[in-house]
């Protein structure tokens, strides 16, 4: 789950997909200097999305620069640094932290246990200093396994936790101007991104016999109409919510992403489709 809070490059200026380069850099370098390279290993592009946001929103003032790190030695590149970074990388590790126990949990993997070993100590941290946030997290993976112990049936249960759960880390800490907009956009695409997640990974759940909330949705005639539907219905209630924040800054960006970025997969997915069945009626 996650990954898919994404640009669409193809209709991003170059100029533009650098700005987006350049804070997903500097989002690496927080992670780096509050939690090590562990914590840098775990930086991704949900979170980078997130920093560009609160930092747009809330302006807070920037620090630029160029530097060689340890994923890239050779080539030195353009990094952005804001106050915001703090919060949304202890925010990166405490996602990640967790993701690694589920992948224990659920498939026994020997590579996640060692990651979340290596995350431990940085989580604990981050746990010491936003209580509530961890606690969210927490709380959402316990509904989450019991939703799948149960096998609900309806897709609504994991998908509305989902959001609830986006929708607190997206609210900066200390701020009440804009945490209602801030939570709609997370729930928004906290919704999405398990449905999305849900729609991707059917074919391999049905193969390997896993829990996935759309298995009893999948016949039906009108099973790529409603999917379509529900997941451009989530994205909306983000956008409408973004739409009314006083965003200036990178806001072209932002656009780039809730209106276009969010639907790769889903388009990769499409071509990829109609290309297995042109080369299975040839």
């Amino acid at each position: 789950m996650f990954g898919y809070i994404i640009t669409n490059p193809e209709a991003l200026p170059k100029e533009r997909q650098q700005r987006f380069r350049a804070v997903y850099c500097g989002l690496c370098a927080t992670l780096r200097r509050r939690h090590g390279l562990s914590g840098s290993a775990t930086l991704s592009y949900d979170m980078t999305f997130l920093a560009l946001l609160l930092n747009a929103l809330y302006e807070p003032g920037e620090r630029s620069g160029r530097e060689r790190c340890p994923t890239h030695p050779v080539k030195a590149h353009d990094y952005v640094l804001s106050p915001v970074m703090d919060y949304v990388a202890d925010m990166n590790v405490a996602l990640a932290y967790h993701k690694c126990l589920d992948n224990w949990r659920d498939d026994r993997n020997v590579l996640a246990a060692g990651e979340g070993t290596l995350l431990k100590r940085a989580y604990r941290r981050v746990e010491a200093a936003c209580p509530e946030k961890c606690a969210a997290i927490e709380a959402w993976l316990d509904e989450i396994h019991a939703i799948e112990e149960q096998k609900h049936l309806e897709i609504d249960p994991p998908v509305n936790a989902t959001g609830r759960l986006l929708g607190e880390l997206f609210v900066y800490p200390g701020d009440d101007t804009w945490s209602e907009d801030l939570w709609a956009i997370g729930d928004g695409l906290g919704r999405f991104i398990y449905f999305m997640d849900a729609y991707d990974d059917l074919p391999g759940d049905l193969r390997k016999g896993r829990y996935n909330p759309l298995k009893t949705l999948r016949d039906r005639e009108d099973y790529e109409e409603l999917c379509q539907s529900a997941m451009t219905m989530m994205v909306a209630d983000a956008t409408e919510a973004f739409e009314r924040l006083p965003v200036v800054l990178d806001a072209d960006i932002l656009r780039n992403v809730l209106y276009s970025g969010v639907w790769s997969k889903y388009a990769y997915l499409q071509n990829k489709r109609n290309a297995a069945g042109k080369g299975a009626k040839q």
